[in-house]
């Protein structure tokens, strides 16, 4: 039967609210640090963290272009080290052995098969480079050669039709000409003692790093190497200072023209991304085809037969969870086509059917990342080419007409990505890596569920369930709610490495995912329903889902905890402020006080709905931190220093809030890691911190 909002509250609070805080266990008033002791105790077909941690990660993905051979990074670390180590592999793509191209101590990324697939390009920082440079190496074997020795380093390369000439991104100060200036800039300013840095123009930073004076630009370099060449330098437009990559432009067929994207706004405070177009030798104007669109356009890609220029393109600025059409434009005439239609997803990174006809797009679907299919001869009607897990990172042959060669990435909860094979038109997936067989040999996973439940507003919400290793339905085991960042960030099934489900599977728990009001791979309305009140809607998704949960004969309700970060840790904060059936809570990089956030990196940018100087009162109600007077759960905090995405006074001001009111809380803090835990050791100690925390206010085991 279903209960209002309102009932659902009364009765949690009713039955499950928290202990007072006189009654409350005080904080120890001294750091303590995770010990190996509870790790050591696990039994050893567990799937913990370091268990996690000894896996390899496969990566960036190419594919020769007779379709014969794919090229795949592979990472592996070395907990000791506290480091990965990143080598390029070859794998027959119809079946056999992989094999590795490169071994060197450097990580060696982006491989690119040449036109002739003869050779690979690739990245890599090697002996005395102080930044990436291009290398090439034979498929065959052999030495690599460094082929650039840019100062600025070089960057998101890709191979020119005629294989000749390789494009890269570099960043560079437009006011000087030489490469002997760029890197005579470089040194002085990094021997210099005066360290300050000044702005008259946002943006200040991305993610974790501050923004320097430089600006992305697009050169290309003989393959026989020499002087780099500008494309972009004199266009009065770059890349994106912030992020771009190998999707941010393309070269035509005939490689003579390049579309890259950049943000046309002035101001600093509305960022505006078109597709702009040049001439390769980056000695015409360029000309800007989406500038009647204030919102962004992305992912260009030239059809092979240099008919058509694809992009992806949003409506709604600044609202990056719009949905992104894919739209054609017919080079000859200039006409714009939608090949999206009523399609309620969005479009990503573009790929080409060799004969022109299709377009492929690996796109958030329920939960799932799944290959599309968009047919020029049929607008509107895109067809999913795979069903689930996901996949991602899709290559495709150059050559094979319409039943090209293909492969992917394919994971999920329980597989870790792993190189596939893809018959783009069954969808059929065949395994061509093992990489981590033996790793896996012997470990036990937990079944993993989707269920759907009723949500705000009577809205179906989708949820994945994790069971622990030897579940039994016949008894009772405590819930870790995990809560998912963004807030349009849905969560789908694949391989999460730093909040793994299964680590914490492992230590006992039943672990939930939902994907409240606001996740991306739902339709649009459904990720724009939270804007701009990012609580109401996610906090009833979240009461309803410990609802559903409790409900479970397999559930004990008296051992509930939750845990979020970046926006999932906003939630946390609000859940702090309000009724809920959680013993204790973590909030990592927690968006908590949302007036504060304007120093976020990108705090300058215009609000799509308002300021929080025109309606003061609305903004408030908000914002976690109004709500601190109802403070009383005990809480994790977790917040590294050098995140700029969610700074760090974020969590310092949550802590201090929990400490003056005398609520059991901890703080952990990372001096040297971002918005995520990267770094090994950090994670082990993070895992190891979060489990004490869970199990102190929610004991593991069956009841």
């Amino acid at each position: 039967m279903k209960r209002s909002l309102a009932a659902l509250l009364s009765a949690l609070a009713a039955l499950t609210a928290p202990l007072s805080v006189a009654a409350q266990e005080a904080a120890p008033t001294a750091p303590t640090a995770p010990t190996a002791a509870a790790a050591s105790a696990d039994p050893a077909d567990a799937f913990s963290a370091g268990k996690m941690w000894s896996l390899a990660r496969l990566g960036d993905t190419a594919i020769s272009p007779d379709g014969s051979t794919a090229a795949v990074t592979v990472t592996r670390f070395d907990i000791a080290e506290n480091r990965g180590a990143t080598d390029i592999w070859l794998v027959p793509v119809a079946g056999g052995p992989a094999r590795p191209l490169t071994s060197d101590k450097a990580a060696d990324t982006s491989p690119a098969f040449s036109p002739d697939g003869r050779s690979i390009a690739f990245l890599s920082k090697r002996g005395e480079d102080k930044e990436s440079q291009i290398y090439i190496i034979p498929v065959d074997g052999g030495e690599a050669r460094r082929l650039t020795q840019v100062p600025t380093g070089a960057n998101a390369i890709k191979w020119f039709p005629d294989g000749k000439r390789i494009a890269f991104v570099t960043p560079i100060w437009t006011d000087l000409v030489e490469w002997k200036d760029q890197a005579k800039r470089l040194k002085e300013r990094a021997d210099s003692k005066m360290n300050a840095r000044s702005w008259d123009r946002a943006p200040l930073a991305y993610w974790d790093r501050y923004l320097d004076d430089r600006e992305p630009h697009l050169f290309s370099v003989a393959v026989e190497g020499g002087e780099p060449q500008a494309i972009t330098r004199l266009s009065g437009l770059s890349l994106s200072r912030r992020d771009y990559s190998v999707s941010s432009y393309d070269i035509s067929p005939d490689g003579l023209e390049v579309a890259f994207v950049a943000d046309v706004d002035r101001s600093g405070i509305e960022p505006n991304y078109d597709v702009i177009t040049i001439a390769a030798c980056g000695c015409k104007p360029p000309r800007n085809l989406t500038e009647g669109n204030r919102a962004d356009d992305d992912d260009p890609a030239y059809s092979p037969d240099g008919k058509w220029l694809a992009y992806t393109a949003q409506r709604i600025p600044p609202f990056y969870a719009d949905r992104a059409r894919l739209m054609l434009v017919d080079r000859a005439t200039g006409a714009m086509r939608d090949l999206s239609g009523n399609f309620d997803r969005s479009a990503g990174v573009l790929v080409w059917r060799p004969d022109s006809k299709s377009v492929f797009s690996a796109i958030d679907d329920a939960a799932v990342n799944r290959i599309w299919r968009f047919d020029i001869a049929a607008p509107g009607k895109p067809r999913a080419v795979t069903t689930t897990p996901s996949f991602g990172s899709l290559a495709v042959a150059e050559r094979g007409g319409a039943k090209p060669a293909a492969v992917a990435l394919r994971q999920s909860f329980s597989e870790p990505p792993t190189l596939v094979r893809v018959d783009l038109t069954s969808g059929a997936a065949t395994r061509l890596t093992d990489f981590n067989d033996a790793a896996l040999a012997g470990v036990s996973l937990g079944k993993v569920d989707s269920v759907t439940y009723t949500g705000s507003g009577g809205a179906p919400i989708q949820m994945w369930v994790i069971h622990p290793p030897g579940f039994d339905p016949a008894k009772r085991y405590p819930v870790m709610m995990l809560l998912h960042g963004g807030p349009h960030n849905g969560i789908q099934d694949a391989t999460q490495w730093r909040w793994n489900a299964h680590v914490f599977a492992s230590w006992g728990y039943v672990v939930t995912w939902h994907n409240f009001h606001g996740s991306s791979g739902f339709g649009q309305a459904f990720a724009d329903s939270i804007n701009p009140d990012w609580i109401t809607k996610p906090y009833a998704d979240t009461i309803a889902a410990a609802q559903w949960v409790a409900a479970q004969p397999w559930a004990d309700a008296s051992r509930m905890v939750a845990a979020g970060a970046s926006y999932g840790g906003f939630l946390a904060a609000t859940l702090l402020g309000r009724a809920h059936p959680f013993k204790a809570l973590v909030a990592h990089a927690a968006v908590y006080n949302k007036y504060t956030q304007i120093a976020a990196d990108f705090g300058a940018e215009k609000d799509r709905f308002f300021e929080f100087w025109e309606r003061p009162e609305e903004f408030a109600r908000y914002s976690p931190h109004t709500s601190a007077g109802n403070f009383v759960t005990p809480t994790l905090v977790i917040h590294g220093q050098q995140d700029l995405r969610v700074p760090v006074n974020h969590g310092v001001e949550l802590f201090n809030t929990l400490q003056k009111r005398g609520v059991p809380s901890k703080f952990v803090y990372y001096p040297d890691e971002n918005h995520w835990i990267l770094k090994p050791q950090n994670s082990l100690h993070w895992y190891a911190t979060v489990r004490q925390w869970v199990e102190k206010y929610a004991p593991p085991g069956v009841r």
